[in-house]
């Protein structure tokens, strides 16, 4: 069995679950609600406050699925109660960010600003202090969508390993190279 998947999901309070139709789960929280549409063969129940995935047997693929979304609905218990929040710092000379609404703005070094929509369900805040690199805070229940936003507010400037500069999580340790100068 998948030791993954056997383990039962913690409802906290405040946590409605409802299984509706075609195997579609919904959670609702105080930081929102989610919805996430399970395989026919896996079946959801709740008892005891507890949130439990079974499978028919042990095929291959069934087993895979039975991990995978017990992860998913582990993820979204998570996000309606505590929410996600990740954050990016804007390393080199010049680089800004402003935000208003659910606009972003960023001056990475290019010819015009990058401006960039985001989704309603992120919240964002930025930070510009002298001396300090500019910060991206992005806030969110659902943790697909705030990776895939983080992954691609990064892509527009990725960390080069010689100087260091370009879009970087807070705390990410960038491996850095020496240059030609250091082999002679």
């Amino acid at each position: 069995m998948s030791r993954i998947g056997k383990l039962p999901i913690t409802l906290p309070a405040g946590v409605t679950v409802t299984v509706g139709e075609d195997n579609v789960i919904t959670l609702k929280g105080p930081k929102g609600e989610m919805k996430q549409q399970v395989n026919p063969n896996m079946k959801v129940k709740v008892d005891d406050g507890q949130l439990i995935i079974e499978r028919p047997d042990d095929e291959k693929e069934n087993r895979a699925l039975h991990g995978l979304y017990r992860s998913l609905l582990f993820n979204m218990v998570t996000g309606v109660t505590e929410g996600f929040r990740k954050e990016l710092e804007l390393v080199g000379v010049g680089y800004r960010v402003t935000n208003s609404g659910q606009v972003l703005e960023l001056s990475l070094g290019y010819t015009h600003s990058i401006l960039m929509e985001l989704p309603k369900e992120i919240k964002v805040e930025t930070k510009m202090e002298r001396n300090k690199n500019p910060l991206i805070m992005l806030e969110s229940c659902d943790k697909q969508l705030l990776g895939q936003v983080c992954a691609k507010i990064r892509s527009f400037r990725k960390p080069e390993p010689y100087k260091g500069k370009g879009v970087r999580f807070v705390g990410e340790q960038v491996r850095r190279k020496s240059g030609k100068t250091a082999g002679k």
